[in-house]
This record gives C-alpha cells, sequence and structure tokens, in this order.
C-alpha cells in the first residue's frame, strides 16, 4: 500500500502558487527555475496546444546545510522537481524527454536515480534517441518507489494523473547537462502518452522505426543500494558512498550491460 505522501527524509515542500518549494531551516536550495510551456512544444505531439503556462518547477543542488560540502565532494547533486496540474492537449503535462550529457567528470553519460513523493508517475525511456529506439519501456510508480535511469538512454518524466502534481526527488551528476537535438529531430520520443476518456494510452511516434512499448512497474534495485521503504536521501545520509556510481558509471558498468528497469 503506497501512501498519498512519501517520508521523503528532507525537510521540503511543494507549494502550488507559483509553484515550487519551501526549504526547511536546515535545508539549502536555490530558488527554482520555471520550465515554460511554450519552451517544450516541438517535442509535444500537438506543438500548439493549451496547457498549463508553467509546465514544471525544478531546483537542482538542494539538501541539508550538514552535507553541502560533502555533496560537493561526492560530485553529486539532488534535484527535485513539481509538476503542474492539468494537461498538454491530449497529453499529460511531462517532461520533453533528453539524453544525459557525458559528463567531463567521468567521461560518460550518466544515469539518474529518481524518487516519486507525491502523485502517479511514469518515467518512460528507451534506448537511444537514433531511428532505432530500442527497448522501450513505461515504468509506472508510485510515492515511494524509486526508478533508475541508465547511462545514455532517453528519458522523460510523465504526470499520470491530471488531477493532482508529480512531486519527485532524483540523484544527479554534478556536472549534469541535457541533450535534447536528436530528440528533437524526431518530434519527441519515441511512444506519446494521451488521455483518450481520462485513460492514458500510447500513440507510437512514426519518425522512429516499430518499437513495442513495455509497460511495467519498478523493479527492486539491491544492485544500485537501493533499500526498499528507506528514502534515497535517508540512504545517501547513512552511506555516502551508495550512490558513487551517479557520477562515476564506470562503478557499476556490469549492470548497464542489458539494464531492465
Amino acid at each position: 500500500m503506497h501512501k498519498t505522501e512519501f517520508d521523503k527524509g528532507i525537510d521540503i515542500r511543494m507549494v502550488d502558487s507559483p509553484l515550487g518549494f519551501t526549504y526547511g531551516k536546515d535545508i539549502f536550495g536555490p530558488e527554482v527555475e520555471n520550465r515554460k510551456l511554450n519552451d517544450i512544444r516541438p517535442s509535444l505531439l500537438d506543438p500548439n496546444c493549451e496547457g498549463p503556462d508553467i509546465v514544471y518547477a525544478i531546483a537542482m543542488d538542494v539538501g541539508k546545510n550538514i552535507h553541502k560540502r560533502l555533496l560537493q565532494d561526492k560530485h553529486l547533486l539532488f534535484g527535485i522537481v513539481a509538476y503542474a496540474k492539468g494537461r498538454l492537449g491530449a497529453e499529460p503535462v511531462r517532461s520533453q524527454g533528453h539524453i544525459h550529457k557525458v559528463s567531463p567528470f567521468s567521461q560518460w553519460s550518466t544515469p539518474e536515480v529518481y524518487e516519486i513523493w507525491q502523485g502517479k508517475a511514469i518515467i518512460y525511456m528507451q534506448e537511444s534517441a537514433i531511428d532505432n529506439p530500442g527497448r522501450c519501456y513505461a515504468v509506472h510508480a508510485q510515492p515511494g518507489d524509486v526508478v533508475i535511469v541508465p547511462p545514455y538512454w532517453v528519458h522523460a518524466a510523465v504526470s499520470a494523473d491530471p488531477n493532482e502534481s508529480l512531486v519527485f526527488g532524483a540523484w544527479c551528476d554534478r556536472e549534469y547537462g541535457f541533450e535534447y537535438d536528436a530528440i528533437r529531430r524526431h518530434k519527441g520520443i519515441a511512444w506519446y502518452p494521451i488521455f483518450e476518456n481520462d485513460e492514458l494510452k500510447w500513440i507510437r511516434n512514426s519518425n522512429y522505426h516499430h518499437s513495442e512499448l513495455i509497460n511495467k512497474v519498478p523493479r527492486e534495485y539491491p544492485d544500485l543500494n537501493i533499500k526498499k521503504g528507506k528514502s534515497i536521501y535517508r540512504t545517501f545520509e547513512d552511506d555516502p558512498d551508495a550512490f558513487l556510481y551517479v557520477p562515476t558509471p564506470q562503478f557499476k558498468k556490469d549492470v548497464w550491460t542489458s539494464f531492465e528497469p
């Protein structure tokens, strides 16, 4: 049984108006960056659709004050995201999809560790942004669930419930960066999520070669130091080396081979 709100192990709260976050007294964090509808239109099924002006708010590099130097030393960054309620035309509120740039630190594209805090999420991922997208997954997640995206994969976070804001935290590489060009050349991800009579369905993007979409729930990740029922921030707090594979993916090179989310 999932709770509506997950004990995230860090004193951060979402606010609706304006969309963003408040931080507890012992928490550091920046002002949010807003992603507006006009910013992501090129990757939507209907680029002319209507929807919330601010689609989502992002705060990158948050944490407990006592961990600020440690996070820098470990080359880790904790980010948080809140999605607006509503829809983007027939589509759910979602990110446009990207690949993580090759990091100067590791010389790898880096993985990302998502943890859902509120709402219903689908973490969509595909192996490649070339014409053949490879394996494609829609991983359905609820508060407390963790979903890990491996290096070099295209991915996007989708809010599966238009009546509730989606909120999640994620471990990222401190020198994170995003690549969009190959995805935009294909007019988005290989499968578009849409609502039909309030039911979420998927439409194949014909700009890619044929692919199959695998719908699933998250697997457990003991090989990546995920502890069921324990927040990823508390896991870091108890073992600061638990997520070193995020900034240095080669530490888990064998796990990324034939990865299953």
